[in-house]
């Protein structure tokens, strides 16, 4: 039977937002949110943190008993450290066939959509899946050429052939593929469209006040209480 297991990598400093991982937001620390709806998913079967925050750790066991808090040993704490490598590092703490990994900083990322992304690689013929934004506006190169547009054309931009840009909300693969190739997208792949409210990254100090706007729309009982 396949044992998947969440993956959620999370560190204690943030360079542009400041503790931003366990800041207020909304109802909860942010990274509650995500928590949350990764632990109301029944295709997972184990959710694992990964941290160098006492923080996140301290509210796990208060809040979340049932999570795997993995501390991230000093030689991987370097925000220049590549993610597949602390992929690599925490695979030895779960023997889980399949990864589903995302982040602290997609707070509205749905349910839904993390079951689809887990159904495609289980159903389909691909060894990896990963979430996609649509973008279909007219692009141009640094110096000035059209990238995806003819401009003598000027097609409506719903018309224009749609590229996608990789959301980094979750990414789906097998424990083989990241141990035999160091990637967490593989060489046959497959792309989930998500919504581009669902899909906002937190990454500056706009982007924490316009995701947590959205989500007392989306939540009006609980940013009220």
């Amino acid at each position: 039977m396949t044992r998947i297991a969440a993956l959620v990598p999370m560190r204690h400093s943030s360079e542009r937002v400041p503790g931003k991982n366990y800041r207020m937001f909304g109802d909860a620390p942010l990274f509650h949110h995500i928590v949350r709806t990764l632990l109301s998913c029944d295709l997972i079967d184990e959710l694992i943190i990964d941290t160098d925050s006492p923080t996140i750790a301290e509210q796990c066991a208060e809040f979340f008993p049932e999570v795997i808090v993995i501390e991230r040993p000093e030689d991987l704490r370097d925000g220049e450290i590549p993610m597949n490598r602390i992929i690599e590092h925490d695979l030895q703490f779960t023997d889980a066939d399949v990864i589903v990994q995302t982040h602290s900083t997609n707070p509205l990322l749905e349910i839904e959509a993390i079951e689809k992304a887990i159904r495609t690689f289980l159903d389909e013929d691909c060894d990896s899946v990963f979430t996609v934004t649509r973008l279909q506006q007219r692009l141009w190169s640094e110096d000035a050429k059209p990238v995806n547009h003819d401009p003598t054309e000027l097609l409506r931009t719903q018309d224009l052939p749609p590229l996608y840009i990789e959301n980094s909300c979750a990414f789906v693969f097998s424990r083989e593929l990241i141990l035999s190739t160091g990637s967490r997208i593989g060489s046959n792949p497959r792309m989930i469209e998500t919504d581009p409210t669902g899909s906002l990254d937190i990454d500056e100090e706009p982007d924490f006040l316009l995701a947590e706007a959205m989500w007392k729309v989306k939540n009006p009982d609980q940013a009220r209480s």
